[in-house]
């Protein structure tokens, strides 16, 4: 599996999607799932800004996991995004339940953010909400690369502001030194 990982906006569902085409992988999105199947108050709570708790996040993510043959290579996008997630996920590669061949960790400015965000329309995509994320961000999203780090998991720092063709190439160039 391939991790894509940043803050909302920084360009990684852009950036997993187009190299799932261009390897012909699968790509799973938590956002895009928890957009279709989260609805009544747990939606109204996401559609704010609030992340879901993470035991719901796990279980959603077994569940998109079932649907594909995990043992081959994929693209996973939106996960982990706490600590806790963090750890479940470590805890699958340890005991060899899942691989990860790779993070694609893609950073960018809260200006470069603000500006892509608040122009996509999204009711979820605030002022509020952009700095809200910045700050779980920094909280919960660093300390997991960190662990992925540690635990020999190799992870590339992207700068996801340049043109979407520039940042798909150092992409591209990533993945293929590890795969």
């Amino acid at each position: 599996m391939i991790i894509f990982m940043g803050v909302a906006g920084s360009g990684k569902s852009v950036q997993g999607r187009r190299l799932a085409d261009e390897l012909g992988l699968p790509w799973l999105s938590t956002g895009e799932f928890l957009r279709m199947l989260v609805s009544g108050e747990r939606r109204k709570a996401m559609v704010k800004g609030q992340l879901l708790e993470d035991a719901e996040i796990i279980e959603l993510v077994q569940k998109i996991l079932s649907l594909i043959n995990s043992k081959e290579e994929f693209i996973l996008d939106g996960f982990p995004r706490t600590p806790e997630q963090g750890d479940w996920l470590l805890s699958q590669v340890k005991h060899k339940q899942l691989k990860v061949s790779a993070v694609i960790h893609i950073s960018a400015s809260e200006d470069v953010v603000a500006k892509r965000l608040l122009s996509r329309g999204r009711p979820d995509d605030t002022t509020e909400a952009i700095r809200k994320r910045f700050e779980e961000y920094d909280k919960a999203i660093r300390p997991i690369i960190d662990d992925m780090k540690t635990a020999q998991i190799p992870v590339f720092d992207i700068s996801g502001e340049g043109d979407i063709e520039q940042v798909h190439d150092e992409i591209l160039g990533a993945i293929r030194s590890v795969l």
